[in-house]
């Protein structure tokens, strides 16, 4: 039985996986169980921070689990307090609280919002439409796609949808109940939207003076995708609360929820926790992603978007196919007017891995070590799929 038959009878239905089992990884490329080769341009979606193998990295890992992988949380470790330090004093946040992921996160800002929000009898939560949270109950309902939501009978209450990138949606929706606004800064599986700089600023100020807490989901577009290692810096606008995850530990599990202070007093002991959050080992590999980004790779990043941006729309010149290229730094989307799985399928084919944001965007998320020989190989096996379509 090879290991699409046995996965097939073993592992849960919940993906639509593609028909290839990857065994091993090297800077910016994937080997299949038979020793193909592929550019990998979806980074274990926006994960590989650092791509594959990196050497600091995996030292870091390989030196922590000797030591110590895991303890509980009722002590302390200098992994954790280390890399808490760095984040806070890098970002506008006054506390950290460290967890296994991205849906992690949104649950404890949900939790943080509402125990904020209940010193004035407060519990609503505004979230947008086309938003993407996580899987949980609370985020799969603060996510603003239906369609995640179906047979799953009662959710969780009082969360509200507006319009993103409309600010007079928002205002309809606030009510003196309203404890917290959450919002991606750029729509990951809504599409690739980029939020717009006056939104955001819009929305702050409607926050600071209704004492509403400001939540930006930074679990796909933090960490150094944009260029700055939060987000929220790339439009000059701060939030509250902040969620990361994804690449903050180049694929080992690791999720964060930042705050400011006034926020973050909201938790007392016992309010909150996280078994396995902020172990030896994910902390170890945190404080090496933050070091490298922070050395060089933010800088790879401004410059290789711009490329990846301009090569992407110099398709679109070419290609009737391409509806819209959109997108900030080393998240850009390619909207189609056909579906993406067509294209993503061929690129597969052709040693390209690609991924999809909704159906009709094809999403280039490489590890931030990308180069521009890399983007221009990408970007030629993705014009040979195109080109095979009607243009």
């Amino acid at each position: 039985m090879n290991t699409f038959e046995c996965g097939q009878k073993y592992v849960m239905n919940t993906y639509n996986r593609f028909p290839i089992s990857l065994e091993k990884g090297e800077g910016m490329y994937v080997y299949d169980e038979n020793g193909k080769k592929y550019l990998d341009f979806v980074g274990g979606i926006a994960v590989n921070s650092l791509g594959h193998g990196h050497k600091k990295l995996t030292k870091a890992i390989a030196e922590q689990a000797s030591k110590m992988i895991h303890c509980s949380n009722l002590y302390w470790t200098k992994p954790q307090v280390t890399l808490a330090k760095k984040l806070v004093e890098a970002g506008c946040f006054d506390r950290a609280f460290f967890c296994n992921s991205g849906a992690e996160a949104i649950e404890g800002a949900l939790k943080l919002s509402r125990k904020y929000g209940s010193k004035t009898g407060r519990s609503e939560i505004i979230t947008m439409l086309h938003s993407f949270h996580g899987r949980t109950f609370g985020a799969v309902t603060a996510t603003g796609q239906s369609h995640y939501q179906e047979g799953l009978g009662e959710l969780l209450p009082n969360i509200k949808y507006a319009e993103y990138n409309n600010i007079q949606s928002l205002k309809a929706v606030i009510s003196d109940k309203t404890c917290a606004v959450v919002l991606e800064p750029v729509q990951g599986e809504g599409g690739i939207i980029p939020a717009e700089k006056q939104y955001l600023e819009d929305v702050r100020k409607i926050c600071s003076q209704n004492d509403i807490l400001l939540v930006f989901d930074e679990v796909q577009c933090g960490v150094g995708r944009l260029g700055t290692f939060f987000a929220y810096e790339y439009f000059g606008v701060e939030p509250d609360v902040l969620c990361m995850a994804k690449g903050i530990a180049g694929g080992i599990p690791c999720g964060v929820l930042m705050a400011k202070q006034k926020a973050a007093d909201s938790f007392k002991p016992g309010d909150h926790a996280s078994t396995f959050g902020g172990n030896p080992l994910a902390m170890a590999a945190g404080n090496v992603v933050f070091d490298e980004l922070n050395s060089g790779i933010i800088d790879n990043v401004k410059i290789q978007g711009e490329y990846l941006k301009d090569k992407l729309n110099k398709l679109k010149s070419e290609f009737n196919i391409i509806k819209d290229v959109r997108g900030i730094g080393l998240m850009q989307g390619v909207e189609l007017d056909i579906e993406a799985s067509v294209i993503i399928s061929d690129c597969i084919e052709n040693g390209l891995l690609l991924i999809n944001a909704g159906k009709n965007v094809v999403r280039f998320v490489p590890s931030l070590i990308v180069s521009k020989e890399d983007i221009d190989k990408a970007v030629e096996i993705f014009g040979q799929s195109l080109s095979k379509q009607k243009n």
